[in-house]
């Protein structure tokens, strides 16, 4: 008896309803990248995203405040108040990048697009905070924050924790997904 084809994802059959060609406009074709990030590498993107986005926040709050003396007292720039929103927004993204490595054979094609329409997201209560009085330099540093997270957090997940690039991991390390007894 010939050895069966594994199963089609369950959420495959969504290819067939009227979501189809969405779905393969956005090359979410259920087919996981292989191979799959590691453990290790994938907390180690993480822990580099936090971090590097900590830091650009701290570096443009700064950099702002030294620009544009009126906004130093800004409540925004305030460590306390973009920390907690900053590792948030990052910790989602980064729970997301093995989400997106799962459902595409093309995660960084699709993930990078997800960074673009988040981000354009995230600016929206930029815009709506301007627009109630706060001052355009400060509004302006805090776009520049939300590029800043966006750029670090999408570089340390595809670069530190890749995935469907070639060959399998050389240390071995287990990969996010992966069953464990399978090596590959």
């Amino acid at each position: 008896m010939p050895p069966s084809s594994p199963s089609p994802h369950p959420l495959a059959r969504l290819s067939d309803s009227p979501l189809g060609p969405l779905l393969d406009a956005l090359h979410v074709d259920f087919v996981p990248a292989d191979p799959q990030p590691s453990w290790l590498h994938w907390v180690l993107a993480t822990v580099v995203a936090l971090g590097g986005s900590l830091a650009a926040d701290a570096a443009l709050a700064a950099i702002g405040k030294r620009i544009f003396p009126s906004t130093s007292d800004f409540v925004h720039f305030q460590f306390a108040d973009y920390a907690k929103l900053t590792v948030v927004g990052v910790v989602i993204a980064c729970i997301g990048w093995p989400v997106v490595t799962r459902i595409t054979s093309r995660p960084r094609w699709l993930f990078l697009r997800l960074a673009v329409l988040v981000t354009v997201v995230l600016l929206l209560p930029d815009l709506w905070i301007w627009l109630r009085g706060e001052s355009a330099p400060g509004v302006l540093v805090l776009v520049a924050m939300h590029l800043a997270i966006a750029v670090v957090t999408y570089n340390a997940l595809v670069r530190i924790a890749p995935a469907g690039e070639a060959g399998p991991d050389p240390d071995g390390a287990a990969q996010i997904g992966s069953d464990p007894g399978h090596r590959g």
